[in-house]
């Protein structure tokens, strides 16, 4: 899981090529740890020649939704993994609404709360 902190007034696919950057390496097989997603799923939004082009060089395939196209591309298949992510951060209600004007501390909740979700995950009795 990897998260960014911007300011509201940020649009999302300016972060899309860091958000994927951010990625940590993922340990437990052998051989090298890996670094990328094989594939990124998104909404019309992110839909752009340089973006797809960018993740291919990542060697990612990229699963964006055309714009100007009728909607069934099948991506809320894939997509509602992200949007039940997000509720479960709202849960939080340091994360619902930002109280803290330092973007360290509201790093630390978001952390915080990304620990608590992976917990839930993998043990859900103890959370």
């Amino acid at each position: 899981m990897a998260t960014t902190i911007t300011g509201a007034n940020r649009h999302d696919v300016t972060q899309l090529i860091p958000l994927i950057d951010a990625i940590p390496p993922i340990y437990g097989k052998a051989g090298r740890p890996r670094h990328r997603p094989d594939a990124v799923y998104a909404d019309r939004a992110y839909d752009s020649q340089p973006h797809r082009e960018a993740l291919r060089r990542r060697g990612i395939r990229p699963h964006l939704a055309r714009r100007n196209t009728p909607h069934g591309s099948g991506l809320g298949r894939y997509r509602w993994f992200v949007e039940r992510t997000h509720s479960w951060l709202h849960q939080n209600r340091r994360l619902r609404v930002r109280y803290e004007k330092r973007d360290d501390i509201h790093d630390a909740f978001l952390k915080l709360g990304c620990i608590r979700i992976c917990l839930n995950r993998l043990k859900p009795s103890l959370c």
